[in-house]
């Protein structure tokens, strides 16, 4: 599909800077598609109602880590200013990297982050450039393992906010927390699973006493979802991978609650990806643990989840895309023109949707 179809305006006021607060006073655009109404705008706070007993709800509890990094260059004599930011792990000392400017790095160069205004080396922590793609990803090796390395990048390193909201603000300290679900268990993401920020302690003793079951997976979300869709037709853009698990007792517990003929809910795009990622084979919903780079375009049949609760995502990205796929792309033109003109806030810290899926073809018929 050409990607210009998934274009729309968005003035920049409607970018949250910041999120709602409590958490769950966020505002909830409920999509069902088909149905009369199709849009109904409700608050975060009403999701139980929204859903049914014995309905499940399914989290991403991936942590993130303070993934952005500055630093110089040193070849030789020369330095140079770069910053990375660090998107998949590849070893016990190892992360591919997005760096700015790319053109700056040559495999081999020693590369030194943080220790800003220090005399020693306290509070630095130094790799070596080990690969480097034409994309202008490069493969760190630092000198720092396990452990040790993932807390000199906690120590030397910043919150990696989306650029839509570091272009106009800086980072500081209360997104150290806001920019963290309370599901955060394991550290591994450079991006927030951004629809679990919406949960209370509140909101999840509204969601038991109706009776919704509450499940984890993981996906470690990169760097590369704010990348751009620069390909002009979806089949020429490449995904980057990311890494999830599914374990086989959350994937049993799921299969049974459709069995019974309840729903899954993703809460967040992050948990629908790797739920499918873990269906895709002949037996549905298994056991997955390992990369995915799963791209789910219009046409994709939905395989693991039945609802999507989500935030509202960027023109022609890769998210807008998924969602098209999931309610239909006019159904989700409707609905973001709604959202648009009814003040919904947009992005990372803004408000969210409760998707309902598109009637979909019989694959038999």
């Amino acid at each position: 599909m050409r990607v210009d179809v998934f274009d729309f305006d968005l003035p920049p006021e409607r970018i949250a800077l910041r999120p709602a607060r409590p958490r769950d006073a966020a505002r909830l655009l409920v999509v069902r598609p088909g149905q009369s109404p199709e849009l109904a705008d409700c608050g975060v706070r009403d999701l139980a109602r929204e859903l049914e007993p014995g309905d499940a709800l399914v989290f991403n509890d991936t942590r993130v880590i303070p993934a952005q990094l500055e630093g110089t260059r040193t070849r030789g004599e020369a330095v140079a200013g770069i910053g990375a930011t660090l998107h998949l792990r590849a070893g016990a000392d190892r992360w591919w990297a997005f760096v700015r400017p790319a053109k700056k790095l040559a495999v081999g160069d020693r590369v030194r982050f943080g220790g800003e205004g220090r005399a020693c080396l306290l509070g630095t922590l130094d790799a070596t450039v080990a690969d480097k793609r034409d994309s202008g990803e490069v493969l760190l090796a630092f000198d720092l393992a396990g452990p040790d390395l993932d807390q000199a990048i906690a120590a030397v390193g910043h919150i990696p906010l989306p650029p839509y909201i570091a272009a106009r603000r800086g980072e500081d300290e209360q997104d150290r927390s806001d920019y963290q679900t309370m599901f955060a268990d394991k550290d591994g993401a450079v991006a927030a699973p951004t629809a679990g920020l919406h949960f209370t302690p509140a909101l999840i003793e509204a969601l038991d006493a109706r009776g919704i079951e509450r499940h984890t997976v993981t996906l470690h979300v990169g760097a590369g979802t704010f990348l751009p869709v620069k390909a002009e037709d979806t089949a020429d853009h490449r995904m980057h991978a990311e890494w999830g698990k599914v374990s086989a007792a959350t994937a049993a517990a799921l299969k049974a609650v459709r069995a019974r003929g309840n729903r899954v809910v993703a809460v967040g795009t992050t948990s629908l990806r790797i739920l499918e990622s873990a269906a895709q084979g002949a037996d549905g919903l298994t056991a997955f643990s390992g990369e995915t780079s799963i791209f789910i375009t219009p046409g994709y049949r939905f395989r693991a989840v039945d609802v999507l609760m989500t935030n509202f995502h960027l023109p022609r990205s890769t998210l807008f895309m998924l969602v098209s796929a999931f309610s239909g792309l006019q159904t989700m033109r409707r609905a973001y023109a709604h959202a648009i003109a009814s003040g919904y806030r947009f992005y990372s810290y803004g408000d969210a949707c409760l998707l309902f899926p598109a009637p979909q073809p019989d694959p038999d018929a």
